[in-house]
């Protein structure tokens, strides 16, 4: 029997006490000045280290130690980490809250988010090549996937896309807004659901099915969040989407299609891990929660 919402929850938990501990030992101590500080500042803040989970997760299906299910965990929220530090700059997103604390940058200053920022992508590739990896061909692997899901052809020009999106003439479509948070959102989840099965050699593509369809279903979710969620549950200032006249999935859908179509992609999320059998069950509850979450 697939995981329960409570049971769920007590899993994902698990998952990010085990993030945040790997993550606590690799940073550098805060004694070591500013940006250490503002380093762990950032990648410390509490949150739900989805992508956290999904490594670990998908390490131990694919039979790898929870040391490396473990360093994939932290690399990886390292990464998303140091992605929501620069998201937040007044420069892209112009944020002043995220998970309910001050951005970095209010927090400190921009120069301080920038250089922290930098710091923790560095961190997580650090963090990767300093794995005890049976398959020393599946770990470059893995490092080399991670490049490429984080940089230009990545979530970097999704991000690109998103911010050009807001002076475009012609608002996107739903084609444009799909593409673009596949590079924004997408890329990471996907590296995070792939990478224990790339580091132990073995074929990635049911979790990368599975990955493609919950990165989307993240997105319309946020996207109705943004709409009809609760600010202080969120953490975060809502609507400003729609203030800012962005085209997003619930303004090209409608709210009630969004919320459809958020579903039948966990549907096909769940189906995609088939060759699992119930050892998948963590993941399709992770897929049922991504849909129903309320931050």
């Amino acid at each position: 029997m697939a995981a329960s919402a409570p049971d769920f929850a007590a899993v994902l938990a698990g998952a990010a006490a085990r993030s945040e501990a790997r993550l606590d030992a690799e940073l550098p101590s805060a004694a070591e000045g500013r940006i250490a500080k503002a380093m762990r500042y950032a990648a410390l803040a509490k949150g739900k280290r989805l992508r956290g989970f999904l490594a670990i997760e998908g390490a131990e299906l694919h039979g790898l130690s929870p040391d490396i299910g473990d360093g994939l965990a932290a690399a990886v929220e390292c990464l998303h980490a140091y992605s929501l530090v620069h998201d937040d700059l007044p420069a892209m997103d112009d944020d002043d809250l995220r998970r309910g604390l001050p951005t970095l940058h209010v927090k400190w200053d921009e120069a301080t988010a920038i250089l922290a920022g930098d710091a923790l992508q560095a961190e997580a590739f650090d963090i990767l090549a300093n794995l005890n990896a049976p398959n020393a061909t599946g770990l470059l692997n893995a490092i080399k996937a991670l490049a490429h899901a984080a940089g230009g052809r990545g979530m970097v020009q999704g991000q690109a896309l998103d911010i050009a999106a807001e002076s475009a003439t012609v608002p996107l479509g739903l084609d444009d807004i799909t593409h673009l948070q596949s590079l924004k959102t997408g890329a990471l989840i996907g590296w995070s659901a792939t990478a224990g099965a790339v580091v132990a050699g073995d074929d990635p593509s049911a979790l990368a099915d599975y990955a493609a369809a919950i990165g989307l279903a993240f997105q319309i979710h946020d996207d109705v969040l943004d709409v009809a969620g609760d600010a202080t549950l969120a953490g975060k200032r809502l609507g400003k989407d729609e203030a800012a006249g962005k085209a997003t999935f619930v303004s090209l859908l409608g709210l009630e299609a969004a919320q459809g179509r958020a579903q039948q992609l966990c549907a096909r999320a769940c189906d995609a891990l088939a060759p699992y059998g119930k050892r998948g069950d963590n993941l399709r509850a992770a897929a049922r929660y991504i849909v129903t979450r309320r931050s």
